[in-house]
Order: C-alpha cells, then sequence, then structure tokens
C-alpha cells in the first residue's frame, strides 16, 4: 500500500526508471520528486520507490553531490567551531556550491523529465539545519537568527556572519558641547592628523560614544551604529524624557546582558553630560521605525532682541497661522542638499521677557529650524520671527523640552 502522501503514479515512476543506473545516492535520488507529497525524507522517497521498482542499484560516487550529505556531521562541527567565541540561540545556515554542480543538476531533471526536484543547495541547508540544530540545543530561526552559517563546500570552510544586537531608548543630553554621534575630524577624514591631535574627530566625544563604551564591553562587540529619532544641534540640550535612539552593536559576542547595570554604568559614567533611559531589548524594524518618525517637537529658546511684550505676542499668535518656507540653512548647506522645506509651528508663547532678552516656548513639526525660524538667515526662512517683529534677533540658547513621539502626541 503506498503512502497517501507520496502517490507512486507515472509522474514519478517513470522519471524514477529512467534516473536508474545514473549512480545517484538515495537522497539524490528521492530529491529528484523532493517537491511531490510531503511526510517523507528524500531517502524515505527513495525507499519507497524502491519498494516499486526494486532495489537501488549501489553507488559509491554520487555524481551530483559527490557525497556532501554523508559529510554533514563534519560541517556541523566546522559550524560549531565558526561560532564558539559567540552567543547564538537562534542560527540560520546556508551553503555555496559550485556552479557546475547545480548545472548538472538541473540537466539530470530534464534527462529524467521531473518536475518536482528539490535543488541540492536546498536540500542541504535544511538537513545541515536540523543537525545543528540537535547538536548544538540552539533553534533554527532563518527569520530571526543571532548568527548566520555558510558552508562553503568549494573550499571546505565555514564563513560566520554574526548579526547585530538592537537596543531601544531614549537619552537626554546636557552637555551643549557634544554632537550626538562621532564626527569624523573633516581635515583628515578620521585618519588623524595635527589639526585633530591625531583623534580623527572633530568632538572629543559624543553621545554616542559615551553610551556605546559600556554596552560595548558588556557585549564584547566590535563596534557601533545610532540611530536617533532626529538629532538636536551641538549646543542645544536635549531635555523632558529623553530623545528616542537604537543602539546597534556589531559582532557582539554576548547577547544576554543585565540592562540594567549598563544603564547605570553609562549614566554615572557620563553624569551631567548625557543620561539614557527606558532602555530595552530592540529588533532591526526598530531602527527603520525610530528613523522614519516625525514627531512634532517642543523647544525652549533664549533670544536676545529689544522688542515690546506686546508686539512679541502678536508675532506668535500670527506664526502658528501660517506655513514657513525655510531653505537649507547656510550653517548646514555643506551636508544637505539645497532646497525650500515647508513647515509650521504648531504653537507659541512668551515664557518671560527682561530688558533686551525673551524666552519662548514651542512646538513645531520635525524639520524645522527654530535657530534659523527666529534670527532669519539671510532671508532664508520666511517668515522668521525676526521679520514679523521687524528687530534682528539672536538666539541665545536653544533646548529641546520634548519629543511628542507618543501616539497622542504627548
Amino acid at each position: 500500500m503506498t503512502d497517501p502522501t507520496f502517490p507512486l503514479g507515472p509522474e514519478v515512476l517513470d522519471p524514477a526508471r529512467r534516473a536508474l543506473g545514473r549512480g545517484l545516492c538515495a537522497e539524490c535520488f528521492g530529491r529528484l520528486f523532493g517537491r511531490m507529497g510531503h511526510g517523507l525524507t528524500n531517502p524515505g522517497r527513495a525507499a519507497r520507490i524502491a519498494e516499486a521498482l526494486g532495489p537501488l542499484p549501489p553507488t559509491t560516487a554520487c555524481p551530483v553531490c559527490e557525497g556532501a550529505f554523508d559529510r554533514i556531521p563534519v560541517w556541523v562541527e566546522r559550524c560549531e567551531a565558526a561560532g564558539v567565541e559567540y552567543e547564538w540561540q537562534r542560527f540560520s545556515c546556508g551553503s555555496r556550491w559550485e556552479p557546475e554542480t547545480l548545472a548538472r543538476e538541473e540537466s539530470l531533471w530534464l534527462e529524467v523529465g521531473t518536475s518536482g526536484g528539490e535543488s541540492v543547495r536546498s536540500a542541504f541547508n535544511r538537513e545541515l539545519g536540523k543537525r545543528l540544530e540537535a547538536a548544538s540545543g540552539s533553534e533554527g530561526a532563518p527569520d530571526r537568527p543571532d548568527v548566520v552559517f555558510l558552508a562553503d563546500l568549494p573550499v571546505g570552510r565555514v564563513d560566520l556572519t554574526v548579526m547585530p544586537v538592537y537596543f531601544l531608548g531614549r537619552y537626554r543630553k546636557l552637555d551643549r558641547s557634544l554632537p550626538q554621534t562621532r564626527w569624523p575630524c573633516r581635515a583628515c577624514g578620521g585618519i588623524g592628523c595635527d589639526r585633530c591631535s591625531g583623534t580623527g574627530k572633530t568632538y572629543p566625544t559624543s553621545v554616542e560614544e559615551l553610551v556605546a563604551e559600556p554596552f560595548l564591553r558588556a557585549t564584547g562587540g566590535e563596534g557601533t551604529r545610532f540611530h536617533g529619532m532626529g538629532r538636536e544641534d551641538i549646543d542645544a540640550r536635549m531635555l523632558g524624557r529623553g530623545r528616542p535612539f537604537v543602539l546597534e552593536i556589531r559582532r557582539p559576542k554576548r547577547r544576554t546582558v543585565v540592562l540594567a547595570d549598563i544603564v547605570a554604568e553609562v549614566n554615572r559614567d557620563a553624569k551631567d553630560r548625557v543620561a539614557v533611559l527606558e532602555m530595552t531589548l530592540a529588533e532591526a524594524a526598530d531602527v527603520v521605525r525610530v528613523k522614519e518618525a516625525s514627531p512634532l517637537k517642543s523647544y525652549r529658546v533664549g533670544v536676545a532682541g529689544v522688542v515690546a511684550v506686546a508686539k512679541i505676542n502678536e508675532a506668535l499668535t500670527f506664526a502658528t497661522t501660517r506655513a514657513i518656507a525655510q531653505r537649507t540653512p547656510r550653517r548646514v548647506a555643506h551636508r544637505r542638499a539645497d532646497r525650500v522645506r515647508t513647515r509650521r509651528i504648531v504653537a507659541a508663547s512668551l515664557v518671560e521677557a527682561t530688558e533686551g532678552r525673551f524666552t519662548l516656548e514651542l512646538r513645531a513639526e520635525a524639520g524645522t529650524y527654530i535657530k534659523e525660524w527666529v534670527e532669519g538667515d539671510d532671508g532664508r526662512t520666511d517668515p522668521s520671527l525676526s521679520l514679523l517683529l521687524g528687530a534682528p534677533l539672536t538666539v541665545e540658547f536653544l533646548d529641546v523640552i520634548e519629543i511628542h513621539d507618543d501616539p497622542k502626541g504627548e
């Protein structure tokens, strides 16, 4: 009685007869029909065909896989050796074959007339994954692996890709001399020169470096990428609940860490400069979400300028009723496309005013250049507060006091 999931009709038996005598191993013989039916291994398919056609001729050197499936235990050992320095609980695996082998297999399918063959690479990857799962106790997970093993059959080695680990959090920046990320020296491009005293950096450190160093020590990673939900000016503070960011650790040796201890270390070492909070494990998808978000932001701005309070209030009321056309500011024109962006000041209020100075609180759309909106940037922002007041203004300080990234915009 045949297995109902693998019917031995002419579509199987006719190609099988033509494949007899070609010296195929049981794996490769059964794989001629690997996409037909379910519930059987490829050697199991070969065995069911042998029940109908008689025993398969013995083979010593399969012309397709050349014994690769017999050597899977060796490849399992090579995978474990390649990943021995790294923590991995989820993995995926693949393989690289000689193009001639893959072409030879496709020619065989055409010659015997099978329409349900499974590729040698696909079958090898599956079997290697099953054996590696059993040997390591880790989970085969092609969707979100910690590591990826690539068995290079022609070379005889395993190439290891270690996937990054991600941490999501928020940071407050309290120091007006810190850039968000490492800023390579413009003179040498980060190599090191007299201008940067050999550091390769424009600024001694950054939010990224102060946050990343304890994470690198804890994970044994080889480097970082810092993904912020926008960025504040170097001389601006980031206050309130902080700015959302994702810290990406490249090639981590350890993935299981005590986040509370690392956060405490960051906040101790970077005291009065940077503070991190709400840190959790994250995924690659969080990078996209954080980078593409465009939440409203609230600011506190200190302005120098001699203007009557009544006139300031009148100008602020008017400013929230119309859009702003902002041409790329001169200060960032060297690194951003020169174009005009339309933005809005959503809310604006006067917090305090003294002789020759006043403080504003603003809520604006993402991407609004607040300093330029206040000062005018030689007419590149229209209308600017300076234009509305008819007086020259200078921003003395700027603080981001909230990123409104929650669903309610609060």
